[in-house]
């Protein structure tokens, strides 16, 4: 007998409610360009079979980050436990863990010759640890072809998943980086399967864990959050003693995913930029592009920088 997989993307958000798309503005509009180093990065990931966030997010930067031999690997299957409303990332029964996922991503972060990679993961909520240990898995098995690259990893909630930070903590990753994706009063809507106060616990107890570790977290507007809500998760992750803040903006993958609500403006994401830097983010990266992974290399070097000029 033949089992069928069903693998869906997501349930329209708002249904029986007709919301005007909005037309995307200039400086939101982005183009892929094919070059030779694209090409050269994009036939690699393909070679070990392995995931982007890259492609399954259909991030707008793809073009300009795997021309220049940078990609956000994608761990443990390419089907996810959840089906966040603002996600691209298919929903079903996951992928069997692939246990030479770690050497695969180690031979092509030798082969790219890359200088930082950046590790995240489909949620695995079929996981007794969330994949924690997965994750240490592939750090180690970075390590051990170069001690110079530096890691960050990008991880789920690990939702009702006792002690899976301290599987990460003890792996020792340069930077951690959760993203608390929107304001609080959104969750329900946007992010239905995940907790406010989970992702601001694991970002805290990262820090608590290894009080060296560089801490990360992001935000997406356009969703319909205001300024004062915003302003407030700012104030948390400082009290969560996160380092580095992106805000990026929303753009809808599908028709079936959450709509934009609002195209925010350059200037606006320049001035909650100021605002962020004034509570003490070592740093801050805003702008309608800005996603979690992107520059990533060249943030940990500023990030570095900027510590070492405090003491």
């Amino acid at each position: 007998m033949t089992v069928k997989r069903i693998v869906v993307r997501h349930q329209t958000v708002l249904s029986g409610e007709n919301i005007a798309k909005l037309p995307k503005p200039a400086w939101i509009k982005t183009r892929i360009k094919h070059s030779s180093s694209f090409n050269e990065t994009d036939t690699l990931l393909q070679n070990y079979q392995l995931n982007t966030v890259c492609a399954e997010a259909a991030c707008p930067n793809i073009g300009e980050c795997w021309s220049e031999g940078h990609a956000t690997v994608m761990i443990l299957g390419s089907i996810c436990t959840r089906a966040c409303k603002f996600c691209n990332v298919a929903t079903g029964k996951p992928d069997p863990i692939d246990h030479d996922e770690p050497s695969k991503i180690a031979d092509m972060v030798q082969k790219l010759k890359l200088r930082h990679v950046v590790i995240t993961s489909v949620d695995r909520d079929d996981l007794k640890d969330g994949g924690a240990s997965h994750f240490a898995n592939v750090i180690k098995a970075i390590r051990n072809i170069s001690s110079t690259v530096t890691i960050e990893v990008l991880t789920p909630d690990f939702l009702r998943k006792d002690g899976a930070m301290a599987v990460i903590s003890a792996a020792k990753p340069d930077v951690f980086n959760h993203n608390m994706e929107t304001v609080p009063r959104l969750y329900p809507s946007i992010r239905p399967g995940a907790r406010y106060f989970q992702s601001m616990r694991i970002l805290h107890e990262a820090k608590i864990l290894n009080p060296s570790i560089f801490t990360k977290s992001g935000l997406m507007l356009g969703l319909g959050e205001t300024k004062e809500e915003i302003i407030q998760v700012m104030d948390d992750l400082r009290c969560a003693e996160v380092d580095f803040l992106t805000l990026g903006q929303y753009l809808q993958p599908s028709s079936k995913h959450a709509p934009v609500v609002e195209y925010v403006h350059p200037d606006e994401f320049k001035e909650l930029e100021k605002l962020a830097k004034s509570k003490g983010f070592l740093m801050v990266s805003a702008s309608p592009l800005t996603r979690s992974s992107y520059h990533a290399d060249a943030d940990f070097t500023v990030l570095k920088r900027k510590r070492y000029a405090l003491h």
